[in-house]
């Protein structure tokens, strides 16, 4: 493979642009807060994006998922690297493909608390390219005047690391000649009381991996990056992506299977694609959601597959799991491990579960890295592994 990303920026609890994450990385500053979201008595910690609650000003698009979206596509440098693709090799020759597990469902649940007095719906809330779950891209085309080919992927919290792989295949046949992709899902009623029907959330700060977790923190996130091939990229970051696995077991709606099957194969096939032995990974962000069972599964895993000296740790504990966005935020934190030379630790975990042995840090770790992973599953066992290195 020779993809490279030339661009990336992130928006969530832990900063609204790669500069504040970074920062909120290095101090060890987390964005999580306690459940403040109007209409919702729940006992818990969120990773709220206040500003996205400025953003009214989208018209027919209105939306806070198209706000946080509109929000995290403004930081660094992606609009100007965008239209430069544009300007380029033409609108039509770049590529966008979304990922997003709720869409704009915050848009519909406001749309059906506050309807006209015949029970339909209001002119404002008449919005069939927001009550969509293709939206994100719908939103994304319109925003940036990208034409090529677009994509929205909806396989749960595996949804933006999937649009990596996408855009790699999209790249590597000829379809587009550069790729926007991104990920953004936000906060509401519908996805808070959801997973607490589950009994998934936690009342504290959520403590990865730690044997006296006891539950998620959810939070909202936007980030974008931009791909492209490697031996036509003149202003590139410097990292391509490696390699990629995807899988779907499909063992249960919510739970992942007993023996990580799924998420075996997806590790196992990014090593293989990117050519690499596990003992070449130099750091694994996990999915490390803080659940008693998606925790131990994946720790197992870890611990079966990579050697000791393999660096790893989760790091939901800065902004939440934000679901849909949740693999983009995870795979730039990662990929940027190769520019800052900073492994992020494992926020609040004070002691390892014993049923788990393998090397993952509470504290930051500075560490200088050739080649990082990253690990999203999903619901229904949709899976995704990225493989991220520095250039040669």
């Amino acid at each position: 493979m020779n993809i490279e990303v030339i661009d990336y920026d992130s928006c969530s609890a832990a900063g609204n642009n790669l500069a504040e994450l970074r920062q909120s990385l290095t101090r060890y500053k987390s964005g999580l807060i306690r459940n403040c979201l109007p209409g919702s008595d729940i006992d818990t910690w969120i990773g709220k994006v206040s500003a996205a609650d400025d953003i009214n000003d989208l018209g027919e698009w209105q939306s806070r998922n198209n706000a946080l979206a509109a929000l995290g596509y403004e930081q660094g440098t992606l609009r100007n690297t965008t239209s430069a693709l544009m300007a380029k090799y033409g609108a039509a020759r770049i590529g966008l493909i979304m990922g997003s597990s709720t869409s704009s469902i915050d848009r519909t649940e406001t749309a059906y608390t506050d309807l006209a007095e015949d029970g339909g719906l209001k002119p404002d809330f008449r919005q069939s390219r927001v009550h969509n779950p293709h939206a994100p891209s719908l939103f994304m085309a319109h925003l940036t005047g990208i034409k090529g080919p677009s994509l929205t992927i909806n396989t749960a919290c595996s949804s933006s690391a999937k649009v990596f792989v996408t855009a790699a295949r999209w790249l590597e046949y000829g379809v587009v000649d550069a790729v926007l992709v991104g990920g953004v899902d936000t906060l509401c009623l519908s996805v808070l009381h959801g997973f607490n029907s589950l009994q998934l959330l936690s009342p504290n700060p959520c403590k990865p991996f730690d044997h006296f977790r006891d539950g998620i923190n959810l939070g909202e996130a936007s980030g974008f990056a931009v791909l492209q091939r490697g031996q036509e990229s003149t202003n590139g970051t410097g990292i391509k992506l490696t390699g990629y696995g995807e899988s779907s077991d499909a063992h249960h709606m919510s739970h992942p299977h007993p023996d990580g099957l799924g998420a075996r194969k997806s590790m196992t096939q990014a090593l293989t694609r990117g050519a690499l032995e596990p003992d070449a990974i130099d750091y694994i962000n996990l999915h490390g959601t803080s659940s008693r069972a998606n925790d131990l599964i994946e720790g197992s895993l870890i611990a079966d597959l990579f050697p000791k000296t393999t660096r790893s740790s989760s790091t939901k504990a800065w902004m939440g799991h934000t679901l849909g966005a949740a693999g983009i935020t995870e795979a730039i934190i990662t990929l940027d491990t190769l520019q800052t030379d900073l492994i992020p630790g494992s926020m609040n975990l004070d002691t390892l579960d014993e049923a788990l042995d393998f090397t993952i840090d509470a504290d930051n770790q500075h560490k200088r890295c050739e080649h990082v992973m990253t690990n999203s599953f999903g619901f229904g066992g949709n899976n995704c592994t990225l493989l991220f290195s520095r250039e040669a």
